[in-house]
């Protein structure tokens, strides 16, 4: 997943454990659709 504007953003994205940011999802080890990028 890239880093939005250069790591000073979030990226929300649904998973099978629920919505959860970028970095939550990375550290779970899931994956998922990206609802959003916010910055």
């Amino acid at each position: 997943m890239p880093a939005v504007l250069g790591g000073l953003g979030v990226t929300i994205l649904t998973t099978s454990r629920g919505v959860m940011t970028g970095h939550a999802a990375k550290k779970a080890g899931v994956g998922g659709e990206i609802l959003c990028n916010v910055w």
